[in-house]
């Protein structure tokens, strides 16, 4: 019998059980599908761009999709999800420092991006002329190579203290007092942690309509990953690694914004089941000539469906269907002129792609047109602010899709409608990126811990 069950070793699941074992002599097991993070492996670590990433290595795993990704610590209570929910101002600031602290304590760089006031307000000044918001963020970039290094530091200092890992077991069924894995082993726990993460979204919808647990369908973003020269990015890189842009659009006054921005970075293919799909990193020691964002157009759905998640995935089909099994790549251009892209013109074209494993062909025909109008408006948009980002040889991947298909209804612990369950991280839709994540691990385990009657 254990008395705290953590599902999902992303940074909700580790930071959970971080706060829990740091302040009480509590038993806490995790337990995830994927692999320790020393045997998770990346073929973009060597080459520079992914060609088979199993989704058992890069989505699963400990540390999670964060585990091996660029790493960017966004500081900042309502990025990457909105602390403001839960929390008052001062104690969500206060506890987004605290998770600074505990990444700075295991290996994360000293080193912090952050505008000056003077800059602030230049790109502020700038982006408002064209309509678009410039968000300053005091961030801190860890880098793909790196990560790993700082979650092993974590995870050593939590076995340290006794806790237990079950990996590469699948948990099949949550029950109210425990969970059923995929061998049949049944673990018995007084208090569950629900944290599988933004690709376990619909296992915990799953589970959560067994339950009864309760939540709501949430939007989920749509759109491209960009690749443009680096030294187009450089200004604005240079006072943030990531540099947040938010737009609404002028046809459809649609919400458009940049996210994940890897300067001097790589794209990557990704892989959710059947589906492909891309993203993009950066690291410390290996860079390239490019620099890649997302730019994703928020999509909410009412009547007669709610689920979004059953949309994205129909736009992932086609995609996969139509690059074969590859995501596929256009220039700006050739989307311009509804035209699709050939090899010829990609590799005559003035920048050069960084993910190689991709189909050249037309992005209209995978994205629904209003989602397309939205992207080329928006770039338009963004290149009165940062010049040369939408010239006809900029490249856009597709499809970029960020799954938020929940959002569980929980109180300022994390706590859901059931007594004993509580739920952190992307995959139960209250966070959108790794700071915002473990800060709802540690919510969860406050709770938790003030149940148990530690001081928290």
């Amino acid at each position: 019998m254990k008395d705290i069950i953590i599902v999902g070793a992303g940074p909700a699941g580790l930071f959970a059980a971080y706060e829990i074992v740091s302040k009480s002599n509590l038993k806490v097991v995790i337990i995830d599908m994927g692999k320790d993070v020393d045997k998770r492996e990346c073929p973009m670590e060597t080459l520079g761009y992914c060609i088979n990433c199993k989704p058992c290595n890069l989505l699963h795993g400990v540390g999670g999709s964060g585990g091996i990704s660029d790493g960017t610590l966004n500081l900042r209570p309502d990025i990457g999800g909105n602390l403001f929910e839960y929390l008052n101002e001062k104690d969500a600031w206060d506890l987004v420092k605290y998770v600074d602290e505990i990444f700075l304590k295991h290996g994360a760089p000293k080193k912090m991006y952050k505008a000056t006031s003077e800059e602030e307000e230049y790109w502020s000044r700038r982006a408002a002329s064209a309509g678009v918001e410039f968000v300053q963020i005091p961030q801190r970039h860890i880098g793909s190579d790196n990560t790993k290094n700082v979650i092993k530091s974590i995870r050593d200092y939590l076995r340290s203290k006794g806790v237990e890992f079950i990996l590469e077991k699948k948990v099949v069924e949550v029950k109210k007092d425990g969970v059923l894995l995929n061998d049949g082993t049944e673990i018995k726990g007084k208090y569950l942690i629900l944290a599988p993460g933004r690709s376990g979204a619909n296992w915990l919808k799953e589970q959560a309509d067994k339950l009864g647990i309760k939540y709501r369908h949430g939007p989920i973003d749509v759109g491209v990953r960009v690749e443009v020269p680096a030294v187009i990015m450089e200004p604005i890189c240079k006072i943030n690694h990531d540099p947040k842009f938010r737009m609404r659009t002028r046809t459809y006054d649609d919400f458009v914004r940049t996210f994940c921005v890897n300067h001097r970075g790589f794209v990557v293919k990704e892989k959710y089941g059947e589906f492909i799909g891309v993203n993009g990193y950066s690291m410390k020691n290996k860079f390239s000539n490019n620099t890649n964002f997302a730019l994703l157009v928020n999509v909410t759905l009412t009547e007669p469906i709610e689920n979004t998640t059953l949309y994205g995935e129909s736009i992932a089909r086609i995609a996969t269907i139509l690059g074969g099994g590859n995501p596929l790549i256009q220039r700006l251009g050739d989307l311009r002129r509804g035209r699709r892209s050939t090899w010829k013109r990609i590799k005559e074209n003035l920048l050069k792609p960084t993910l190689l494993n991709v189909t050249p062909g037309d992005i209209a025909m995978v994205l629904p047109h209003r989602i397309v109008t939205d992207i080329l408006e928006a770039l338009d948009m963004l290149d009165k602010v940062i010049p040369g980002v939408a010239s006809d040889s900029t490249l856009l991947y597709a499809p970029e899709i960020k799954y938020y298909a929940i959002k569980v209804e929980v109180d300022e612990n994390m706590k859901t409608n059931l007594d004993n369950i509580y739920v952190a991280g992307d995959g139960a839709g209250v966070s959108r990126g790794l700071v915002i994540a473990a800060a709802t691990g540690i919510l969860a385990a406050r709770g938790i811990l003030k149940r148990e009657g530690f001081e928290s």
